[in-house]
């Protein structure tokens, strides 16, 4: 293999192919010729560790205005939602730790809401924290976590289909997507829903380049160590060979098309192992890792992609500052 591209490409990865899907997927990324990492594998225990860091620095601003949202319109919330005595299924995509969903839940429990939370994430350590928490503090509420990837789990869930749906999928995680992932992603998610459901989706919308350039390269370094903490994931779990110390993180933000990006880049001439594949991958000084898009939005964007994908926008709720919107809409 040369400068990470196989010489028979198709021929050599089929020999490399396993079950093991991060690993097919961590050759596959850096076997392209401009290399990239799947941004689906930050979050190990580690990486959500890091990122919940992240979430709480001040230069992240949109934990922040997400809990402004949910703290000052939770009553609005409430009535977008609960329209019919039998209440719903609250259905909550990448649930993390649910550090801003609790206001939400709190608020339900503590009104008299019929509801059942599904809190689904890849990561074990937070969601299992989390429903400790609210058997604890919501001894009546129906918890019925799932730990996975919420993109093959939504699809298989054993609802109450009498109950209408409502699915979460807070923070900014759509801007992950890019334009057309997020689209195909809209797609699905509208698929395994019925007319009158709804879809309460984050987005962060355009504003000063500087402040979302702080957001992605914070001065505690947290996002910094989440974009490493991948490598040394594929170290550990792939026995590969990277040197965590010769990378830097660097983001970079288009303000015409909303779109930031984060690479890391090899600081020199460098060769990775992975030594159970007998695999080599070569990096020049300088050559960049694609690592995740965190795309920004104005509200065209977002009346766009929602008709594209089989809903219509109910209403936005904006911060105070109106730097995000979470975005309520209807399965149609």
């Amino acid at each position: 293999m040369l400068n990470g591209k196989f010489d028979n490409k198709e021929e050599d990865f089929l020999k490399v192919k396993s079950e093991n899907y991060f690993l097919d997927d961590v050759i596959e990324g850096l076997s392209a010729n401009q290399k990239f990492l799947s941004s689906k594998y930050f979050y190990d225990d580690e990486g959500s560790r890091l990122f919940e860091k992240i979430m709480q620095h001040p230069d992240y601003y949109l934990t922040n205005c997400e809990w402004d949202i949910f703290l000052q319109q939770k009553e609005s919330i409430k009535d977008a939602f609960y329209k019919v005595p039998e209440g719903f299924n609250l259905i909550d995509l990448g649930s993390g730790d649910g550090y801003k969903t609790k206001i939400l839940l709190e608020y339900f429990y503590q009104n008299g809401v019929p509801f059942r939370y599904v809190p689904i994430d890849i990561s074990e350590e937070p969601t299992v924290k989390l429903v400790k928490e609210l058997k604890k503090s919501f001894p009546e509420l129906s918890v019925e976590e799932q730990i996975g990837d919420y993109s093959q789990i939504l699809s298989s869930l054993n609802l109450n289909t009498y109950k209408k749906k409502i699915v979460l999928f807070l923070g900014s995680n759509i801007g992950n997507y890019g334009y057309k992932g997020s689209l195909d992603f809209l797609k699905s998610v509208r698929e395994v829903l019925i007319p009158g459901d709804q879809f309460f989706i984050g987005f962060d919308l355009k504003k000063d380049p500087q402040l979302i350039m702080n957001a992605y390269n914070d001065n505690a370094g947290y996002t910094k160590e989440f974009n490493l903490n991948l490598l040394s994931r594929i170290n550990r779990e792939l026995y590969a060979d990277f040197d965590i110390n010769s990378f830097v993180h660097y983001p970079v933000y288009d303000p015409g098309s909303g779109a930031t990006k984060s690479y890391l880049l090899s600081t020199k001439k460098q060769e990775v192992a992975f030594e159970r594949q007998n695999i080599v991958f070569k990096f020049e000084k300088m050559e960049s890792i694609f690592m995740e898009i965190s795309q920004k939005y104005d509200m065209n964007m977002i009346e766009e992609l929602a008709n594209l994908s089989g809903f219509k926008v109910q209403k936005n709720f904006l911060d105070n500052r109106s730097y995000f919107t979470n975005s309520l809409w209807e399965a149609v």
